[in-house]
């Protein structure tokens, strides 16, 4: 069950949170780092070395890492096995642009040997920037060169990346409220969020009436949206709150968009990468897009990379069309291989749907009795937990979510916030975390929702509360 690649099997707490280095440190970082820096705002730490799932910081505390650094530390901090690869790669290749490696090309048929056989040679790789953004940027250049039409059709509930291209495909207003100017012609429409249904529907009486507005809107000659090159969206929503679409959505707007000569695009920069347990989100659908976007998890244990993975089919540019200095960096692809045989070797899908289930199981008993916890959704080890003021009206709830972080925090253990009022809970765990870590920082999840309903009771929410032992 993977104990020895973690730094212990749970949180210890030996110092007021943050403690004087972590203080000292991140007051240093406010006067010389630029004011963009964000997740030291709602976790002030300085951290200074992790394993597995337990992060260490400079003052001897240790969390349980129920985060990954986004979503991006798939099979651990400093996984060793990764290591081997990774240090092996450095004694002989760093960077070398775009030119072929035994190495890189192992790793694009390691990457295709995940599609169906019947489905894998029809299937291209090309390795991007650095980050998801630039995966997502490729992927609507390609759609765009391909197709020579410039609108894009995304999602409500949206996240695919900061660059300017993929900022104007991501729904959140406050992230975009400050450009003037970002890329034209994108249109956003309701994605399938079940437990806030844009047309009131129930589990009974849905029709899948958000993919057949999509139908309407193509359809209808007076729908004010020109044909797009391309539909773009998450096969499950992260930023947006964990939104797990309803079965048949995905495939009802491949099916849309074929037969509307529309390319589609999947980003699993978050999902994918075994997350939900398979390779790709998009290999448990009979049918797959015409583009699917990757990065985060790719690295292996942290090392940036992205990719497009394509269908041959669409392929319409060419040498040059698109480009850049650190496409497929070679350590980057080095730690990709190396997570990648992790993975087969230890049955890691396996134990990421065992784990998975085990934890959304302790969840849903918190939602019995805690009369704010309105849903817990996910799949595999990507879950959100969306807390209400009134599970009938669904009123969101934000206050409490961010007191729930706190007092998690402060007691050892490390998430983030999301969802369309940033009232859900996101947890992103490394996979190979097991029963014994799950058990650890359900005791302290569960202390924070007690201590929150009594702050409630009391009047105090907002006011701080004695840490627990």
């Amino acid at each position: 069950m993977f104990e020895t690649y973690h730094l212990g099997q749970g949180a210890s707490i030996v110092t007021a949170v943050p403690g004087a280095r972590s203080r000292a440190l991140l007051a240093l970082q406010q006067q010389i780092e630029g004011r963009i820096v964000s997740y030291p705002i709602g976790l002030p730490i300085a951290i200074k070395n992790a394993k597995g799932a337990i992060v260490q910081d400079v003052d001897g505390n240790r969390f349980i890492d129920f985060f990954s650094g986004a979503g991006v530390l798939n099979v651990g901090h400093c996984n060793p096995d990764v290591l081997s690869y990774v240090e092996e790669q450095q004694k002989e290749l760093i960077h070398m642009l775009d030119f072929p490696t035994e190495n890189k090309l192992e790793f694009i048929n390691s990457i295709l040997s995940f599609f169906p056989e019947n489905t894998r040679g029809e299937f291209k790789v090309s390795f991007c920037g650095p980050t998801g953004s630039d995966g997502v940027e490729a992927a609507i250049k390609l759609a765009k060169h391909k197709t020579g039409r410039s609108a894009i059709i995304a999602f409500q509930g949206s996240y695919h990346g900061m660059t300017a291209g993929a900022l104007s495909l991501t729904s959140n207003t406050r992230l975009r409220e400050k450009f003037g100017s970002l890329v034209p012609d994108v249109s956003f429409i309701p994605y399938s969020y079940c437990y806030r249904c844009p047309y009131n529907k129930n589990e009974e009486s849905c029709q899948l009436d958000c993919a057949g507005y999509l139908e309407t809107l193509l359809n209808n000659p007076h729908s004010g949206f020109s044909k797009p090159a391309a539909i773009i969206l998450e096969p499950i929503q992260g930023e947006g709150g964990t939104i797990v679409p309803k079965d048949g959505f995905l495939e009802r707007i491949i099916k849309i968009a074929r037969k509307n000569d529309i390319l589609v695009i999947f980003d699993e920069v978050q999902c994918g990468f075994f997350r939900t347990g398979k390779f790709l989100e998009s290999l448990k659908l009979k049918t797959l897009p015409d583009i699917l976007v990757m990065s985060k998890g790719l690295g292996g244990i942290g090392f940036p990379i992205s990719a497009i993975i394509y269908n041959k089919t669409i392929e319409s540019w060419d040498a040059g069309d698109h480009i850049g200095t650190f496409r497929g960096n070679q350590v980057s692809i080095a730690a990709g291989r190396g997570a990648l045989a992790f993975v087969k070797q230890n049955n890691l899908e396996e134990h990421t749907l065992k784990m998975g289930r085990y934890l959304i199981n302790k969840l849903k008993e918190i939602c019995t009795w805690n009369p704010y916890l309105g849903e817990v959704r996910g799949s595999g080890l990507i879950i959100g937990i969306e807390y209400v003021k009134d599970k009938k009206t669904k009123e969101p709830y934000p206050e409490l979510v961010k007191e729930l972080k706190k007092i998690s925090f402060e007691n050892g253990l490390l998430f983030e916030i999301g969802g369309h009022f940033n009232n859900v809970i996101r947890f992103l765990p490394p996979l190979i975390i097991n029963e014994e870590i799950i058990e650890n920082a359900m005791q302290i999840f569960e202390l924070a929702n007690r201590a929150v309903l009594k702050l409630k009771n009391e009047g105090q929410l907002n006011l701080p509360i004695e840490k627990a032992d």
